[in-house]
This record gives C-alpha cells, structure tokens and sequence, in this order.
C-alpha cells in the first residue's frame, strides 16, 4: 500500500497555517476569487481533490452550490473532510468520495461547474486531465482551478531543491501547456491569471507565522522537528516565487453548448 502524501499531522500543519479545513493559501476568500463572477447557486459542482473539506464548505455556505461532490485519492484528508462537513450539518449537500487516479467515475455531462484548488498539481498529464473534465461537464459548463504552476518548462536548480524539499509527488506545468490542453479537450474562452505576486507576500507573512506563534500552536500536534522541516520549506520556496518560477495560477474555461 502506498504512504499516503497527506497524514494527519501534515494536515493539522497545514490547517495551522491555512485555517480550518484548508491545505492550500487564501481560504475563502481566494475560493471566491478563483469563482470570480460565476454563479454557482443551486449548480451541481465537482470538487477535485476536496482535501480537508474547507473548499466544499465555502462551496455550499458562501456560493450557494446546490451539490458538491468532493473527491480525494487519500483517506486522511477524507476522513477529517467528512468530520468537518457533518460538524457544520452538510451532509445532505456534500458528497465525498474516494476515488483512485485515472478517468473521472462519473458519466458525462454530470457537473455544471469542476472546481479544484491547488490538487490537480498532483496529475501530470494535463491532457488526459482537461479531457476528462471536458467529458463529466454539462454543455455550458465551467471549469474553475487554482494550482501551482511553474513559469518556464526548464527548472532551475533552486526549484528543484523548492520540489525535493517539498517531498510531494509535483506535476508542474507551465500556464502554456495548461491553455493547450484546455484546447485539445475542446474548452472555449481558457485563461490563465498569474497569483504570484499575491502568494509571494502571503508566503512570507506565512513563514513568520511559523516562525511564531502559528509554529508554536502547530508544535504542540506535530512536534517541533515538523514545524522546522517546513520552515526550511517556506525558506525554499520563496526564492522561487521571487523568480516566478514558482507561480501559482487562476484557470478557467468552458464547455460550449
């Protein structure tokens, strides 16, 4: 069986950042920011890579979804998501579902909106990934993503260090080859917005955090020598993110119909 990228002291380190329910920066208010003007109230929405459940949350409570179906490859970060999601009275609007990688399991033209928050980084083939997204939306449909992007296809030797570091399973793509696969799949009107000069100020407000009071807080669950292995991991991602190296990126396309 293979280890699991996210058990649950990762998690309890990452929420001590992040807020409760989060494995990635911003909370809802980038979850808003990532929706910009699209209405979700009463959509049926694909969440990939749900995580701890903070996403489908701010999905239902501040969006107005009428169903997300969240889906993760891993048990610990489900297992906190469906704790999360019965403590706030969710469970008749959030589905959560364990899935293995590979093609979606749902039947086309399933979703009115799949959504994902800095998960699909963990799927290289960005093809294969865009056309099973195209396949379970509805016509008019829309994809809606953040992720970390990288800004050219060539990594330096720090973002090799940043991903080493990181000790994650990192299939970075360039915001190119993401607006080409979007077209191969058949998606209209793909963008790319560049986050990085967002995430570059929050990374270092979230290193001082961790620094402080935050890793002290966190030490308490995890131990210190956890708390300080990410030190040295903020420590090397923000030489990267200086670069633009390291870019995490708003995506966005639609089905035509």
């Amino acid at each position: 069986m293979s280890e699991d990228h996210y058990p649950p002291r990762l998690i309890a380190m990452l929420e001590a950042i992040w807020g409760e329910g989060f494995l990635s920066p911003g909370g809802p208010d980038e979850v808003a920011r990532v929706i910009g003007d699209h209405d979700l109230t009463g959509a049926s929405v694909l969440d990939i890579g749900c995580g701890a459940g903070g996403i489908d949350i701010t999905l239902v409570r501040n969006h107005g979804a009428g169903y997300v179906t969240g889906i993760d490859v891993e048990d610990p970060v489900l297992t906190r998501a469906r704790a999360l999601v019965a403590q706030e009275g969710l469970d008749d609007r959030i589905g959560l579902v364990k899935v293995a990688p590979g093609p979606l399991p749902f039947p086309p033209g399933s979703f009115d909106v799949v959504f994902s928050k800095d998960s699909i980084v963990h799927i290289p083939d960005k093809q294969a990934l865009m056309a099973e997204v195209f396949r379970v939306l509805k016509p008019g449909g829309w994809f809606l993503a953040s992720d970390w992007l990288i800004g050219t296809e060539d990594i330096s030797p720090l973002m090799a260090d940043y991903i080493a570091a990181e000790g994650l399973d990192f299939g970075m793509a360039t915001p190119a080859r993401y607006l080409q696969a979007m077209a191969a799949a058949g998606f209209s009107d793909g963008r790319t917005t560049s986050r990085n000069g967002w995430y570059r100020l929050r990374a270092r407000e979230e290193l001082e955090r961790l620094k402080g009071a935050a890793g002290a807080e966190a030490a308490r669950i995890v131990g210190q020598d956890f708390v300080d292995q990410n030190i040295g991991i903020w420590s090397r991602m923000i030489p990267v993110l200086d670069t633009g190296e390291h870019c995490p990126t708003h995506l966005a396309a639609r089905k035509p119909g």
